[in-house]
């Protein structure tokens, strides 16, 4: 292997390894002549990006929505008439115990709604990533933009007809038996890793990540103005809408960039045991020795874990947080809020392109994690909106730790491993979601008698850990290179 082939893998190589095929070279360059697909390199100016930009926006459209829908429920069930406004800035007022036990039972259903989803995908997604590297990439998109819009459409029976809000579990099971977002994500940047080459590839790269901040941005602003104007109902209308629309433009407009072979199983024990393969033998890169190539790998999976974990999970309470006092925040300035946490997809995107210049990849993820856990600690005592934006300003560069590491887990692996590094990744992911989400909706309602912030203080001690594991695996590479460079 010479040393173009172990360079740094942008995202889109993880999400979107190579296709592999366990027929050998020669069946596989038949497949190839007979199927045209779209050539490595070749210019799209638009490919995928339409489908992650809509997917994106049904996701930051319906997240904080759905949970304020909760929220209002769940005060008419125990008929809490949303005295909560008397207590806002005002720190005498004792807590109203009616509040507290709306704001636990919607933890408690955020907490099911999020079981519900990523257990099922938790066995699913991985299935799907590596089923599309045989398949094609674009089934994937359309199978779980449909699984989408199902759950949207639950979604809007549950509102018309005043259904339990126990009904949403079922939305949410349907569209994790169809991949969820998590497929979507990975199937896109699996795309682009075909039809890029290496020096177009971080360009590429760089446009989805900007796809999903821009598109949670506009969705966030948009959903807190109209659930002010006009309620639920039609801002879920546009949910479905844009899954519906994302499905249509995968099906018609996506031109196909895997060789699709028809007798590609989905259902099969392949995909988990390339998986279990690759962390028991630690890849097949020369970069290092097998024990020490193992525990790398097993370690930035750990890091990965531990960082994604506490970004979903803390996400889970912001709006929750915001909605009772002392903030008591409304529909747009939770939209605004919502909006300056996707805004940190494009200030770290920018942050890490220009630290790269003058920084290794380790020291930059260090400087996203100080980012993230100075941001937690701001958000544990934000009493006031002032506070609460101080936070969010500080988490600008909170997503610059993420890339770094699926960076440094691509390296570690040969190039025909990359299809199985991707789909234990996602299968990561998918648990982050449900370890994230069952941890901190289970802290907050435990915590609120003595201190309503304690999970973000939590979330931001939690991130010690990684950035220990990172900073240390990187003295100890520098120390090595250091020992081997000539004339050491």
């Amino acid at each position: 292997m010479n040393e173009s082939d172990t360079e740094a893998i942008l995202p889109g190589d993880l999400l979107g390894a190579e296709p592999t095929d366990d027929r050998g070279p020669e069946a596989s360059d038949q497949k190839e002549a007979e199927t045209e697909v779209p050539s490595r390199g070749a210019s799209f100016p638009v490919s995928v990006e339409p489908v992650l930009f809509l997917s994106m926006f049904s996701i930051a459209l319906q997240a904080p929505l759905a949970t304020q829908y909760l929220w209002d429920r769940v005060s008419e069930d125990l008929g809490y008439n949303g005295s909560r406004g008397s207590e806002c800035g005002n720190g005498s007022v004792p807590p109203d115990p009616l509040q507290k036990e709306v704001q636990t039972l919607t933890a408690h259903w955020n907490l099911y709604l999020s079981l519900g989803g990523f257990s099922v995908g938790l066995l699913v997604v991985p299935l799907l990533g590596s089923w599309s590297d045989l398949a094609g990439r674009r089934p994937v998109l359309v199978i779980s933009s449909l699984g989408m819009a199902l759950q949207a459409g639950v979604y809007l029976l549950v509102m018309y007809l005043r259904l339990p809000v126990g009904c949403f579990v079922v939305g949410r099971l349907l569209s994790g038996l169809s991949g969820d977002f998590n497929a979507i994500l990975a199937a896109c940047f699996a795309y682009v890793a075909d039809v890029s080459d290496r020096r177009s590839r971080t360009f590429r790269v760089a446009v989805l990540e900007a796809c999903i901040g821009i598109s949670g941005m506009l969705a966030s602003v948009i959903g807190g103005q109209w659930r002010r104007a006009q309620g639920y109902i039609n801002p879920f209308w546009l949910v479905l809408a844009t899954n519906l629309a994302s499905a249509l433009y995968a099906f018609l407009f996506v031109r196909e960039s895997v060789p699709p072979d028809p007798r590609a199983k989905l259902l099969t024990a392949r995909h988990h045991k390339a998986v279990w393969h690759l962390f028991r033998t630690g890849g097949g890169s020369r970069e290092g020795g097998g024990g020490l190539q193992r525990g790398k790998l097993w370690l930035y999976t750990l890091c990965f874990f531990l960082v994604v974990a506490v970004h979903f999970g803390s996400r889970d309470l912001f709006v929750l947080y915001e909605l009772s006092s002392p903030l008591c925040w409304g529909p747009a300035l939770i939209g605004w809020g919502s909006a300056a946490l996707h805004l940190a997809y494009l200030t770290s995107l920018l942050g890490l392109k220009i630290m790269q210049l003058c920084m290794e990849d380790s020291w930059v993820a260090l400087v996203g994690l100080a980012s993230n856990i100075s941001g937690l600690v701001v958000f544990s005592v934000a009493y006031t909106t002032q506070l609460m934006f101080t936070g969010y300003g500080l988490c600008f560069l909170s997503m610059a730790a993420t890339p770094v590491l699926r960076s440094k887990l691509s390296k570690l692996v040969g190039p025909s491993e990359q299809g199985a590094l991707f789909a234990s990744v996602a299968c990561v992911e998918s648990l982050c979601f449900l370890v994230g989400s069952g941890l901190f909706n289970s802290l907050y309602p435990a915590t609120l008698h003595f201190m309503k912030g304690f999970p973000f203080l939590v979330a931001s001690f939690i991130l010690f850990i990684p950035a220990g594991i990172i900073g240390t695996l990187e003295c100890l590479d520098q120390r090595i290179n250091h020992r081997d460079s000539p004339g050491s």
